[in-house]
């Protein structure tokens, strides 16, 4: 079957076995997957993954041990935990020691024509939800996860620093609950696109020459210098959350961390299922963020759109009439 591979150099094989289904999981069939920009960080370094990437998917399940779920559209929380420690028994399993993680640690990816993940972690697509929404989901999640940081403390004014698919996507998500949400970027372009869907956009060129503070400050830029950025941003006694992964190693100056008391909050994994809500009632509608689809032979391509400054979100899928 094709699927693309980072050797670690990206490189398409016609060649790689369909894989077998272990017990407990489904084979799937790549509908339509979603290039990330962890999947661009891999590329380049980051994790020093080899195999096959690609953990934003809509498949559709071949072969499963529980037959109710074959035929079925799905999309899956990427990270597949041993299913019998504490933290997969007591909470999502997202940080499973033993876990594999679709793509990224461990285990191959969706970039291929056909892929497994373990049955417990699949998320039923509704009829009413077409591929191009729901392919969106893992990244809309990790979005919404955002929100348990704001749970209990009211109106807070929330800035999202990057302009870029996550970044967008979680603004999108924290306006969704009514809260002061400024999405902040580089891209004219990108900003209206966050603008028609209905979040306030800002340039960096446009904040006011006073320093504005943020009670709340998402680190989304995919930067090196996002941290300290945000460190400026945010507000005494306020709180940033970190999203960005990057190859290299940050240098960053922490000193207002504990002059000013900020806390600092990585986030990676949401609730799959809350987005998948969203989506089917019409609540979020990501497809304006789409900027070209490819098919999966020339998926080194999609990549490399897909790292191109100012490009959002590239699509791919194992049918040969895409288009860029």
């Amino acid at each position: 079957m094709k699927a693309l591979h980072l050797t670690p150099t990206p490189q398409l094989r016609e060649d790689t076995p369909v894989p077998t289904t272990p017990p407990a999981e489904a084979r799937i069939a790549l509908r339509v997957a979603g290039v990330c920009d962890t999947d661009i960080q891999l590329a380049r370094g980051y994790m020093g993954f080899v195999g096959i990437p690609g953990h934003e998917f809509v498949g559709e399940v071949l072969e499963c041990a529980d037959e109710s779920w074959v035929g079925k559209r799905v999309v899956g929380d990427i990270n597949a935990g041993c299913g019998v420690c504490e933290d997969c028994l007591e909470r999502s399993g997202h940080h499973c020691a033993t876990r594999s993680v679709l793509g990224i640690l461990g285990r191959d990816g969706c970039m291929a024509e056909q892929f497994t993940l373990p049955t417990r972690n699949l998320v039923a697509v509704p009829d009413q939800v077409p591929d191009e929404v729901a392919v969106f989901a893992e990244p809309l999640a990790a979005g919404l996860h955002v929100l348990e940081e704001l749970q209990g403390r009211g109106q807070q004014r929330v800035a999202v620093l990057g302009d870029g698919k996550l970044g967008t996507l979680t603004a999108l998500a924290v306006h969704s609950t009514g809260q002061d949400t400024t999405l902040i970027g580089h891209h004219e372009s990108k900003l209206a696109v966050a603008r028609a869907l209905g979040v306030r956009g800002l340039l960096e060129s446009q904040l006011p020459d006073s320093q504005v503070t943020y009670d709340l400050v998402v680190e989304a830029t995919g930067n090196p210098l996002g941290l300290e950025r945000a460190l400026q941003l945010v507000r005494p006694r306020g709180t940033v959350i970190l999203k960005s992964t990057v190859a290299g190693k940050l240098q960053v100056d922490l000193a207002p961390l504990v002059i000013h008391e900020v806390r600092l909050v990585g986030s990676r994994c949401g609730d799959l299922q809350a987005a998948m809500d969203l989506f089917s009632a019409g609540a979020i509608d990501p497809t304006p963020l789409i900027c070209a689809r490819y098919p999966l032979a020339r998926a080194v391509e999609a990549l490399e759109h897909a790292g191109r400054k100012g490009a959002m979100k590239v699509l791919i899928t194992p049918e040969e009439n895409a288009h860029a």
